[in-house]
This record gives C-alpha cells, sequence and structure tokens, in this order.
C-alpha cells in the first residue's frame, strides 16, 4: 500500500491545481468559482523519484452536519483520518482566516503529520500571509505556486522523510518472525517463482440523470459512504473512479455527474463536469445507464444510452429504486416492451432492477455487467462468419440497382470491443442502410452478441489494394541485371 497525501484546505485555496500538477494531467476539474470539489479524488502522484497516492479534497467549511457542505466536510475528515500526511493549503494572498485557525485546530488533533503550505505564494503580494502563517503553529509554512509550479522542491524536502519512514515502517511488519525451513527436492533448481498476476479490473462508467442514485449505488457495492450523496439533485461534479474487488471481479468504477437537457445546462461548473463525465466513458469497457423506476425512459435517458452505443462501449440498463414499486411483474413488463421499442439499437443488451438503497440486485448487477463485457470482446472465425454470410445472401439477395446485381464476395472479423465486422463487395455504396441493419440483427442472433455496439463496414475492390494506382519501378536486382542506372534512368 502506497503512502497516501490528503491536500486540504478551504475552498478556492488551490487543492485541486496542485493535485492535477502532482498528478501530471488535469484529473480534476478546476475553476474561479469556490467549493467546485466535492467529492474526494485520488490519483497516482510523482515528485522527483518520490511516488505516492495523494487524494483532492472538498473545501473545509463551518457548516452544520445535515448540510451538503456538511457532509462535504465529513467526508474531508474522513481523508484525513485515513491519509499517512495531509498538506494544509492556506491562500498567501488572502491570508490566515478564523476558518483556517479552527482548521489547523482539527488538523492537530486527527493527524500526527500536518505539512503546511501557503499557496498563490508567486509575488510580494503573498509575504504577508506567509508570515502570517506561522502563527497556525504547524511549523514553518512552505511557499507554493501550483498554478507556477513554484516551491514543488521545498514539498519534496518535507515529504521525503515521511515516505521512507512510512515504508521503512512497512517493510519491518512484512518481515518474517521467525526463519521458516523449506524443504528442497532438487528438482527445482534454477527455476524462479512467480506470483500469478492479479486481473486487469473492468472498466465500468454508472451514467444517468441527476439524483438517480449513481453515487449510492457504488457506495452499496463499495460496501461504504465513500461518494457524497444526499437528497439534492446534481451533488456529483468530477468523475470519481474507484478500485473494488466485486464480488471476485477486480473493477474500477466511475462515478459521474447527473447530465440534464443541454439547453438547461448554463453553469460553467455544470458544463465541465458533463465533460467529464462523457470523457469517463471513453475510459469505461462497460457503462451501466441507471434509470429511475418512478420516471423511467425519459428523453435523456435514451440519449444518454445512445452516447455509450455511439461510443462503442457494453451497455448494461438497470433500473434504480425498485424498492419503491409495488406492482413488480407489470412494471418489468412494461419496462422491457419500453425498452425495446425506445432503444432498438441495443436490443438484447441486459436490464436489472436495483435498490442502491437496500443493496438488492447488486449479484444481478454484477453478473449483467461481466455478460455484457464477454459479448463486447467475442470473436467468430472467419470460416463461420463466410458460411453465415452465403446463407444470409441465399435467404435474403442485395439489391440490384440498375439492374446490376451486388456481390457480396468476403467478410471477416475486423476488431473486437465491441465486434467490427467488413464485407468485400461489389458496388458498396449501392447497398441501402437497411440491408446493413439486416446484417447486424443476424449477427446479433445467430452469433449470441445482443445488446453490444456493433460495426459492420463494406468496402469495394479497389479499397484491399494499396498499391493500386502508383506506378509500377523495376526492382533494384534487376536494374543492375539489365544494366541499368538508378531508378530513373
Amino acid at each position: 500500500m502506497s503512502f497516501t497525501l490528503a491536500i486540504v484546505g478551504r475552498p478556492n485555496v488551490g487543492k485541486s491545481t496542485l493535485f492535477n500538477r502532482l498528478v501530471g494531467k488535469r484529473l480534476a476539474l478546476v475553476d474561479d468559482q469556490p467549493g467546485v470539489t466535492r467529492d474526494l479524488r485520488e490519483g497516482e502522484a510523482r515528485l522527483g523519484d518520490l511516488r505516492f497516492t495523494v487524494i483532492d479534497t472538498a473545501g473545509l467549511e463551518q457548516a452544520t452536519d445535515e448540510s451538503l457542505q456538511g457532509r462535504m466536510r465529513a467526508l474531508t475528515e474522513r481523508a484525513v483520518g485515513m491519509a499517512d500526511a495531509c498538506l494544509f493549503l492556506i491562500d498567501a494572498r488572502a491570508g490566515v482566516l478564523p476558518d483556517d485557525e479552527v482548521f489547523a485546530g482539527i488538523l492537530r488533533r486527527k493527524s500526527a503529520n500536518v505539512i503546511l503550505a501557503a499557496n498563490k505564494g508567486e509575488g510580494s503580494a503573498a509575504d504577508a500571509g506567509v508570515l502570517e502563517a506561522y502563527g497556525l503553529g504547524l511549523g514553518e509554512p512552505i511557499r507554493l505556486s501550483a498554478e507556477h509550479g513554484e516551491g514543488l522542491g521545498e514539498l519534496y524536502t518535507a515529504l521525503a522523510p515521511l515516505i521512507e519512514d512510512a515504508e521503512a515502517e512497512i517493510d519491518a511488519e512484512a518481515a518474517p518472525e521467525t526463519d521458516v525451513d523449506i524443504e528442497d527436492d532438487g528438482e527445482d533448481e534454477g527455476e524462479t517463482l512467480r506470483m500469478p498476476t492479479p486481473a486487469r479490473p473492468l472498466q465500468i462508467a454508472v451514467m444517468g440523470r441527476p439524483n438517480a442514485g449513481k453515487s449510492t449505488l457504488i457506495n452499496a457495492i463499495l460496501g461504504e459512504d465513500r461518494l457524497l450523496t444526499g437528497p439534492e439533485a446534481g451533488i456529483t461534479r468530477d468523475s470519481i473512479s474507484v478500485s473494488k474487488d466485486w464480488q471476485g471481479t477486480p473493477v474500477r468504477l466511475y462515478d459521474t455527474a447527473g447530465m440534464r437537457k443541454k439547453a438547461k445546462v448554463q453553469d460553467k461548473v455544470e458544463k465541465l463536469s458533463v465533460s467529464d463525465g462523457i470523457r469517463a466513458v471513453k475510459f469505461a469497457e462497460v457503462v451501466v445507464v441507471l434509470l429511475d423506476a418512478q420516471i423511467p425512459f425519459e428523453a435523456q435517458d435514451l440519449k444518454i444510452a445512445d452516447l455509450a452505443e455511439r461510443e462503442g462501449r457494453a451497455v448494461v440498463v438497470a433500473i434504480n429504486k425498485w424498492d419503491l414499486e409495488d406492482d413488480r411483474q407489470g412494471k418489468l413488463k412494461a419496462l422491457k416492451e419500453d425498452f425495446a421499442r425506445l432503444l432498438p439499437q441495443l436490443r438484447g443488451a441486459p436490464l436489472v432492477t436495483v435498490s442502491a438503497l437496500t443493496g438488492r440486485g447488486l449479484d444481478r448487477l454484477h453478473d449483467a455487467c461481466l455478460s455484457a463485457y464477454k459479448v463486447w470482446n467475442r470473436r467468430v472465425p472467419t470460416a463461420k462468419l463466410n458460411r453465415w454470410l452465403a446463407g444470409m445472401v441465399e435467404m435474403h439477395p442485395p439489391p440490384a440497382p440498375g439492374g446490376r446485381r451486388i456481390k457480396l464476395r468476403y467478410m471477416t472479423q475486423a476488431k473486437t470491443r465491441p465486434p467490427g465486422f467488413v464485407v468485400m463487395a461489389s458496388i458498396p455504396e449501392k447497398l441501402p442502410e437497411s440491408y446493413r441493419r439486416y446484417l447486424i440483427n443476424g449477427l446479433r442472433e445467430d452469433f449470441d452478441m445482443p445488446g453490444t455496439p456493433i460495426r459492420l463496414n463494406f468496402r469495394g475492390q479497389g479499397d484491399k489494394n494499396p498499391f493500386k494506382g502508383r506506378k509500377k519501378s523495376t526492382p533494384s536486382r534487376l536494374r543492375k541485371h539489365l544494366g541499368k542506372g538508378p531508378a530513373g534512368g
């Protein structure tokens, strides 16, 4: 387990900017508006030769425990308790405020290792704030500029001994207390024992409209309140990723911001959140489209499912808040009919009912994700494909525009994730879209590929010859034998 550093402080002191600087990429949303970060975001940080886990936290605010700000503060305090060290940021230009003094006292009680840093420390305007920071009783402040990368050398100096001590402690705990004799029969001399490599985590993104229960669902899977939840719509802003061994399957779950209709999205931060969620889809392998059982298959739900299909992800549709339903059999039948009618491009994709609040249905959701992933990776042998294509053509021949029959000569699978196929045709540009759909539907049914996006392209004879149209040239060996000079001579 790597050393963990939590970055804490008031809103808008530059925590997310420093987080992005340490992980070397723009993972956390950054804006001048305070309170953009709400959940805990983890990243793998690099500082010189130091490697550690860094946690970006919500801004510390004095608020009641029941309020959104109070729940954000509780989540941040939990991160403080989990971390090996805390980096307490203040705004050097604003100086030490009363809230800084309150939270400095909290950190002294809750964290054994606190590093104080005065951010936005570039220029003479920050001099007074850096001097005031000494009064917090947390030692000498590091003068930082997260935006410009200044002061990172001093941060390295403060972190290095803490990380070294933590690693030494881990090594000491891992060392066996007594020597164990291992019998050697001499047969395996020279062989090296290798531990099995753990499977790569399955990437799952949970998407849906605001207040569909995405964060609550992921908390239920994790078995802990890791993500911020509540009755307010639109709590999640960043696309937060967390790892978990889910019923024996290593997974990485992405919680995304709720997506409203584009016309309703006016706030800059909400626009950034939606863009971050769309970016999470590109990293995912399986997308769980989470619907509210009370108002399922709204226009926005259909757009989200269509987005996942267009991006070529394996899709699972989950109906949340199922615990509130009375006539479950009747509702489920209606939902399946609506699904087949409204999302024909995902025909056959898994549809499961869950209750994120009670945890019921999570086993079905787990199995549905694995099933969708398996289909998404399916490959069909070329010989089998061509026998199938001949049967499809015989049953329903391609059209003959202008009396000229279109010939489908050969078919192969070019890729998986999602399955992609290529058909060589005599005049592919004349094939109507209806015939493409006919073949795609046949692939789904005959090769057991329900619900997954299928890519089918038609190519002409000339498309497969990369040398068509190029001038022929005499090989150099023949030129020498014929007594010719360089090419063109």
